[in-house]
């Protein structure tokens, strides 16, 4: 485990361009639910998909109600320390950015600038109107449904919903491009908490290896990708990160 972690430090020391890559295994350490295993969110709820979500109010006031069931999770949640590793690499000025694969904001919270995160399926804390595209808060949304407005609207007409990317829904094309980009040019590819399962989020370790970056997992369960990446570590995101940083900054960073 130290020669990993030694090795993974010496890579991202080298002045090249470091892009990390976070799933929900990073976020779970925060108490956040992931989506996936077994009784993860889709354990418990078959998903509204966007179409529903668009035609039809029940599905409207099933989609709130769970969302208002996860945002007491959400609004406990705090950054953990595979976060502030990751805030530590953007002071010592070693991350070029974060693609993540989470919504639920705690990479800006914990200090990275809006403009180094790169977010694949939205946020979850942010709202938008599916007519006029005016953004708001997600408490603001919260306050309305605890009140009793059970499937919001805007002043405009439109629905309102999670800037997040549903079932059925297109994700961003500026997000994804940008995500592309950052991974056909980076040196140093750090996937931290991801199974690599959903497409199109899991090609972007295979961007960067195809250009030749040193690709490292940091996660809990198998990926596809284990058998081609450079280092493996299969331990939890906040120890490991924590280590990663701490031999970082002993080789002359801080």
């Amino acid at each position: 485990m130290n020669d990993k972690i030694t090795l993974i430090a010496r890579r991202i020391t080298e002045g090249g361009k470091n892009v990390v890559f976070t799933g929900a295994g990073i976020s779970t350490e925060s108490g956040i639910s992931d989506y996936r295993s077994k009784g993860g969110i889709w354990d418990k709820f078959r998903p509204v998909y966007f179409d529903e979500f668009m035609t039809s109010k029940d599905a409207r006031i099933e989609y709130w109600r769970r969302k208002t069931e996860l945002y007491h999770d959400l609004v406990k949640a705090k950054p953990n320390p595979a976060h502030m590793a990751i805030v530590k690499l953007h002071e010592m000025d070693l991350l070029e950015s974060v693609i993540t694969q989470n919504i639920d904001g705690l990479h800006q919270e914990s200090g990275l600038p809006d403009d180094k995160v790169v977010e694949l399926h939205g946020n979850t804390c942010r709202i938008r109107c599916m007519g006029c595209r005016k953004t708001s808060s997600m408490h603001e949304a919260h306050q309305r449904i605890e009140a009793g407005d059970l499937a919001p609207e805007c002043e405009c007409g439109g629905y309102l919903k999670p800037d997040t990317i549903s079932f059925g829904q297109s994700m961003s094309t500026e997000e994804l491009e940008k995500a592309t980009e950052l991974s056909l040019s980076c040196d140093f590819f750090l996937v931290v908490g991801s199974t690599l399962l959903v497409q199109p989020a899991a090609l972007m370790p295979a961007y960067a290896k195809q250009e030749g970056a040193f690709l490292v997992i940091v996660n809990l369960s198998e990926t596809p990708f284990d058998n081609v990446c450079d280092v493996l570590v299969r331990e939890k995101a906040g120890k490991v990160m924590m280590e990663i940083v701490d031999e970082v900054g002993k080789r002359g960073h801080s």
